[in-house]
């Protein structure tokens, strides 16, 4: 997948009382090579945190004098630019402080980055310098689920003598002094030209459109995403042997006719040489392999009749009779509708009860015309010979 044009940088912060992060970050997006201008700004954070960041950065001039020293293109926040957890009344909140506005603060930086990463015009540069740890956390983990190559993630180092000094928001070109007050009460006297600002770009796993998410809050979209990862990971191996008349799934061999393999085997063709989403790393609940049993005789009666030679120890005359015998659709069609349900019931009887059945059975997908029929195990389990 590639992002679609040249796009437009998103600068996305968790934000607490500390409006240092904001123009630090600005500012070392700036400095990176090529430089990094955002064209808009999401900063994510509390009420408090709100009127802190407006009052020091906005009212103080500082956003704009940051702008004009470095030449940077204009920055307006505006009040979209604040997204602002609010209680389950519409209040916006203070502060963090227990489980429940936790939660929200997720829902909400989760809902933010879904939305936002749905664009494929847009490169999300998603910094973890502020705000709480929680609220850290979220940002990151809401990244990894929806994120996309180009996405990136940040975390913002600045030299410990000037971290949150109130006086330090970025490294001014002519060199200033800045008074620290240490803890015992005792001043310093700082050279900003001593500041670094470092950006670190944080590596992450990026699941964006490769696991398909529809639940709604952090805690939901989590525990869907995880059932997926473990569904695609535990399937046993799919392998089928031809010559021998072989099915196996894991360690259970099962024996079905020759007609019923070539039939499965046609279905597992189907998904691995017809594939339209192969940008997907797995496939879970994708259905777009699946196809209608004329689709299959369409493309696929001439292998199959071969597949049927082979596990009739290769007898020409075989796959003669299959295409002679099979080849007006009707009966073609008949043939698989009833075979499909014998091999399902072969399959389950060999398995037993357990929740990897439908992906080995051959299942169908009512939600479009034509019953178009498939087999939803994963296709990197599969082997053909």
């Amino acid at each position: 997948m590639e992002r679609q044009g040249k796009g437009k940088d998103i600068l996305i912060m968790v934000a607490g009382t500390t409006p240092q992060i904001i123009t630090e970050t600005i500012y070392a997006l700036s400095q990176k090579t090529p430089p990094v201008y955002p064209n808009e700004i999401f900063i994510i954070t509390t009420a408090t945190g709100r009127k802190k960041i407006e009052d020091t950065l906005i009212k103080k001039g500082i956003l704009r004098r940051l702008v004009r020293e470095y030449g940077l293109p204009e920055i307006g926040l505006t009040g979209d630019s604040f997204i602002i957890v609010r209680d389950e009344a519409g209040r916006e909140i203070d502060d963090i402080r227990d489980e429940g506005e936790n939660e929200l603060m997720g829902d909400l930086i989760t809902s933010l980055i879904q939305k936002l990463s749905a664009d494929k015009g847009v490169r999300l540069h998603c910094s973890i310098a502020g705000g709480r740890k929680t609220m850290s956390f979220y940002l990151g983990a809401a990244l990894q689920l929806f994120g996309r190559p180009w996405d990136k993630l940040y975390h913002v180092l600045v030299t410990p003598e000037f971290e949150t000094n109130p006086d330090f928001f970025f490294k001014p070109k002519k060199n200033m002094i800045i008074v620290c007050r240490k803890p015992d009460g005792k001043t310093r006297r700082l050279n900003s030209k001593d500041a670094k600002i470092y950006l670190t770009d944080l590596p992450f796993i990026r699941l964006g459109n490769r696991l398909p998410l529809t639940g709604e809050g952090f805690k939901e979209l989590v525990a869907e995403g995880q059932m997926d990862i473990d569904t695609a990971a535990i399937q046993p191996e799919l392998g089928v042997n031809l010559s021998n008349g072989e099915l196996r799934i894991g360690k259970v061999m099962i024996r079905i006719t020759p007609v019923q393999l070539a039939i499965y085997t046609a279905f597992l063709r189907q998904k691995l040489d017809c594939c339209s989403r192969t940008e997907r790393q797995y496939c879970l609940e994708c259905t777009h392999c699946f196809c209608s049993v004329l689709h299959l005789k369409k493309h696929f009666i001439r292998t199959m009749a071969e597949d049927y030679r082979k596990t009739r120890r290769n007898d020409a005359d075989k796959a003669v009779q299959w295409r002679e015998r099979w080849s007006e659709a009707p009966a073609f069609v008949s043939m698989v509708t009833q075979n499909i349900s014998k091999i399902n019931k072969t399959i389950r009887h060999s398995l037993g009860d357990t929740p990897l059945l439908p992906y080995y059975a051959i299942t169908n997908n009512r939600k479009y015309s034509g019953t178009p029929y498939g087999i939803k195990v994963e296709k990197g389990k599969i082997t053909i010979e």
